[in-house]
């Protein structure tokens, strides 16, 4: 089996447009994404592009233990292979079709988005119909929290929610901007 690592650039060579990176996230952008979290009050938490777990390990070892979770990964390896490793979530391909994937499995709106989509390598229709997707999921008051290696999301995210606190992870490859958003 491959490593995290070569796996994740074999898939990038494959699909550059859905991998986004030729390496998964770095230990510093996992924990600015995700260390802050209000875990003891996420009942229900989406992860948006899951890769090769990276942000779901973290996930997993601090949620609390009702949380229900809900992977989205297009590539079907990899959401296979996260089927195998996290049983007990829910899994889907489409991050557009969250809307209907959380009806499907008789989720509510949800707590807690974290992604790790690769919005800049998606046509402009693509993003709007995920960032509407993400704001119908979420309830009031919920966060999304997601990273990309530029600010070009800056301006649609500020339309999407009404609180944007941008920070800056300089030891990941590439560096990478977090976007800390609340419904």
């Amino acid at each position: 089996m491959l490593t995290t690592n070569a796996t994740f650039l074999y898939k990038f060579i494959q699909k550059p447009k859905e991998i986004g990176s030729i390496v998964p996230s770095s230990s510093f952008l996992t924990k600015k994404m995700l260390a802050n979290l209000p875990w003891n009050n996420i009942e229900t938490l989406v992860e948006l592009g899951a890769g090769t777990g990276v942000f779901t390990e973290f996930i997993t070892e601090n949620k609390k233990e009702s949380c229900q979770i809900f992977v989205i990964e297009h590539d079907y390896d990899m959401r296979k292979n996260l089927k195998i490793k996290y049983p007990t979530f829910h899994y889907g391909a489409k991050a557009e079709k969250l809307n209907w994937l959380l009806q499907r499995y008789d989720l509510p709106q949800v707590d807690c988005i974290v992604s790790g989509l690769p919005f800049a390598a998606f046509s402009e229709s693509l993003r709007e119909k995920i960032m509407l997707a993400v704001n119908d999921s979420l309830k009031p008051g919920g966060i999304f929290v997601a990273f990309q290696y530029s600010l070009q999301m800056r301006k649609t995210l500020k339309k999407h929610f009404r609180e944007v606190i941008i920070g800056f992870v300089p030891l990941n490859i590439p560096p990478a901007f977090v976007y800390y958003c609340r419904k």
